[in-house]
């Protein structure tokens, strides 16, 4: 595998990878970052250039900080020749299977390529089937911020709310991830005039709006759109797709989105979490 550093490299694969939406969008997304900055120290691979049959993002190999960790040691892949997909999953190198990690990607035969080489190296899988949704513009709220309330980016003081609300969260891993992402991407949240936040939304090193919550007394109000507007407005300026996944069985969480403009992607976005048995 190959690994693009060169800015015209990348805005080479960019283009590419637009022209083949919305099965791109993972992997776009996180090419786009590494290309803007690398806030999250990722890496992009190819298995040739520039006539490519692979991309795979991943964590930069020296960011391997806990074995353990497969919240920040996140991965995406889009393939344009399935056996391509299968050889690489094969090998060691670039997937890295003696780390724990989640592989994120939008195309059928990629989860099935994935869980024959977890069950050969006797690994352990979950697995996570969202529904992808985009919004051609910035997602467009039904209301104002309400009197009262402010927005704000997130603060790392509110790490310990944000741990305690995600369904993912509650350890020192999902609160370390957390604060990484508070810490080097946008995100936004209403305040109370208290300081205190009520709804809240993130982005990934992936690109992707996640990590989205409000808390229960404040919902009925529209507020996750005033944050989802917030960063769509950030990334529509940027060049990035404005994306999300959602379980399917979110109704309030689809409700919501598709109420700001948010409109359903053919296929199923997948999050493939890989552990070790011991870990």
């Amino acid at each position: 595998m190959l690994i693009l550093t060169c800015p015209a490299h990348l805005q080479r694969l960019e283009e590419a990878l637009r022209r083949s939406l919305p099965a791109t969008l993972p992997v776009l997304g996180a090419v786009m970052t590494v290309a803007r900055g690398n806030p999250a120290a990722h890496e992009v691979l190819v298995d040739s250039w520039p006539h490519f049959s692979v991309v795979l993002t991943r964590l930069r190999p020296e960011e391997h900080k806990d074995p353990g960790d497969f919240y920040t040691n996140q991965l995406t892949v889009y393939y344009r020749d399935e056996g391509a997909w299968r050889a690489l999953l094969g090998g060691t190198e670039a997937v890295g299977w003696t780390q724990a990690f989640q592989i994120q990607g939008m195309q059928e035969g990629m989860y099935e390529a994935v869980r024959e080489a977890v069950g050969a190296k006797g690994l352990r899988l979950e697995t996570y089937r969202y529904q992808a949704l985009l919004s051609p513009r910035p997602p467009q709220p039904r209301g104002q911020v309400p009197p009262g309330l402010r927005l704000s980016p997130v603060s790392p003081s509110h790490i310990s709310l944000l741990n305690a609300t995600w369904a993912w969260g509650g350890n020192a891993r999902s609160r370390r991830f957390l604060e990484g992402l508070v810490r080097s991407l946008p995100s936004a949240c209403l305040l109370t005039p208290q300081g205190h936040p009520v709804s809240w939304s993130l982005l990934d090193p992936l690109g992707c709006l996640s990590h989205g919550y409000t808390l229960p007394a404040w919902r009925g109000q529209g507020l996750s759109g005033v944050t989802l507007g917030a960063l769509g407005r950030h990334l529509y300026a940027r060049g990035f797709p404005i994306y999300c996944g959602v379980l399917p069985h979110n109704t309030p969480s689809q409700r919501a989105v598709r109420a700001v403009g948010f409109l359903p992607q053919p296929g199923t976005f997948y999050t493939l979490v890989v552990t070790h048995p011991s870990q």
